[in-house]
């Protein structure tokens, strides 16, 4: 019996190479509008859907695959006498390999102007129903909807001259599931925004579902025992972390990532040039300054100690210059990321004795930080939020204490705020200008179980750079004790969320040295 091929794609990529190959290994080929069409053009001889089924496309396309012919020869079980009875009775000719791929879905939500119906005329039906069905009989159907695999699949046909291997296509056929499933994730999150949307809808709804599309497997997890992976959100739209392109270095490790993400996060929370160096997922250097040289210096200066082996992001394209400073501090990097790299900076890096190692990552532009939901396992389940909103603006702040900030401390305080909400609670950030103009932190406190802990490290690693920094807390004080222990240091003003019971003793405690401290009313707490 002659081997017959369905053939309907979107990308259609390597479709006329993969179409000949089957061709040629004696296969009839079906296929629909646009790909037939193509494969027509290129003179492969393929027969339409229309004229196999005997039933003419209709509704604008939405009616053209769902037919028994089509999955009948898709979903009968060649080992079962009822099936093949069945298949004669009815004139239906199995059906050997499927290839197919989706309605643009994504794309379609992201072209400006786009309006709802045409939403919907891509949410594609007959395609994920040809590739279930195919996946689900993959004992005797190839299924496949990657053009990456059908080299693989011309390679095992004509290695085993009538059936691919039973691995092959097993992979391919939880491969088919997984990118319905992922296609489904899209469709059913755009119809929650939609709902979300609507006056009295909870933000989150019944389902939260969630799709990644794997871009690299990693040596090991937080330690060596620990399996793990790097999957990108196929629905995000522009530059990501996940997504960048590293120009050089040693493979990424798990531990790398979540660091870089700690600090890119930070990094774009300025329109300044900015710098951030973060160790174990804390920045314990941040700046901004005039200059992105400038503001890596002012970063490192923060906790030099610390920087060794440091994660760095930049809000600037990293230049042949700033990398230079890099080199010539002798500092120890272990990766890099920014929205840009120049080609020379990567010349100069190798210069150093680390630079050969040294992960660089090119984001190719700045990432979109409009909010995002944020995803954390817990067992059994997950929890969603929002992430954490912009810090507060200037109109946000109340003047607790009897001395105002003045302009200059108003700066730095919206500085350091910004900074806070980045930094494991409890979270303590001293920051101070630079004699070079750059805002920068001199004490990080992070992740103690009592504040007072908290800002006794901020203070020991600012030293003497603490008389007249600024203190922000990622929440309010719940006694006086730890302000009083950071006034001691010399601390000149405070940003802080107000709201504790005690709130007028820490107030009282600031008047009595004649600081300025305000509140923000909002807490950023980060576990």
């Amino acid at each position: 019996m002659q081997r017959r091929a369905l053939i309907s794609v979107t990308d259609k990529t390597g479709v006329v190479e993969f179409a000949r190959g089957l061709v040629e290994l004696g296969f009839s080929i079906l296929s629909t509008g646009g790909t037939f069409r193509v494969l027509e053009q290129a003179g492969v001889p393929a027969t339409e859907v229309a004229s196999y089924t005997g039933f003419p496309e209709m509704m604008d396309g939405r009616v053209k695959t769902l037919h028994p012919k089509v999955h009948g020869g898709l979903l009968a079980r060649r080992h079962r006498a009822e099936d093949r009875a069945a298949m004669a009775a009815h004139g239906i000719d199995p059906i050997d390999v499927v290839a197919v791929n989706l309605y643009r879905f994504r794309e379609t939500l992201r072209r400006p102007g786009v309006t709802r119906d045409e939403i919907v005329e891509n949410i594609d039906i007959g395609g994920p129903s040809m590739l279930r069905s195919a996946a689900k009989n993959h004992e005797s159907v190839a299924v496949v909807v990657d053009p990456a695999d059908y080299p693989s699949v011309l390679a095992a046909l004509r290695a085993e001259s009538q059936a691919s291997p039973k691995p092959l296509l097993r992979r391919l056929a939880g491969k088919a599931f997984a990118h319905t499933a992922a296609y489904d994730v899209a469709i059913a999150r755009w119809f929650d925004d939609e709902r979300a949307h609507e006056p009295g809808e909870a933000r989150y709804g019944e389902f939260f579902a969630l799709a990644g599309a794997r871009m690299q497997g990693l040596r090991y997890g937080e330690n060596p025992h620990q399996s793990a992976a790097l999957y990108a959100d196929p629905d995000a739209v522009g530059a990501s972390l996940a997504r960048a392109r590293q120009l050089g270095g040693k493979e990424l490790s798990y531990n790398n990532l979540l660091d870089l993400d700690a600090a890119l996060g930070l990094a774009l929370e300025f329109a300044e040039p900015a710098f951030v160096i973060v160790k174990h997922n804390n920045p314990c250097g941040t700046a901004t300054a005039p200059t992105p040289t400038g503001a890596f210096l002012a970063a490192l200066a923060a906790d030099p100690v610390s920087a060794y082996g440091g994660i760095i992001a930049t809000n600037r394209p990293l230049s042949a210059s700033t990398a230079a400073a890099m080199v010539e501090r002798g500092t120890f990097v272990e990766a890099i990321v920014a929205p840009g790299i120049e080609a020379d900076a990567i010349a100069t890096l190798g210069a150093a004795k680390w630079g050969r190692n040294v992960r660089v990552l090119d984001l190719g532009t700045l990432p979109d930080t409009r909010s995002i939901p944020t995803v954390r396992m817990v067992s059994g389940g997950f929890l969603v939020q929002d992430s954490d909103a912009p810090a507060a603006s200037s109109q946000d702040l109340v003047t607790v204490t009897r001395r105002p900030p003045s302009s200059a401390e108003s700066a730095v305080l919206a500085f350091a705020w910004r900074v806070c909400k980045h930094v494991k609670s409890n979270a303590i950030v001293l920051a101070r200008r630079t004699d070079d103009g750059a805002l920068a932190t001199c004490g990080v406190g992070a992740g103690q179980m009592s504040r007072i802990d908290s800002v006794r490290i901020a203070v020991e690693k600012a030293g003497t750079q603490s008389r007249g920094a600024v203190l922000a807390s990622d929440a309010f004080f719940p006694f006086a004790d730890g302000l009083e222990a950071a006034l001691a240091a010399g601390i000149g003003a405070v940003i802080q969320p107000g709201g504790s019971k005690r709130d007028d003793e820490v107030i009282a405690a600031a008047d009595r040295v004649g600081i300025a401290m305000v509140f923000t009313g909002v807490r950023h707490f980060r576990h």
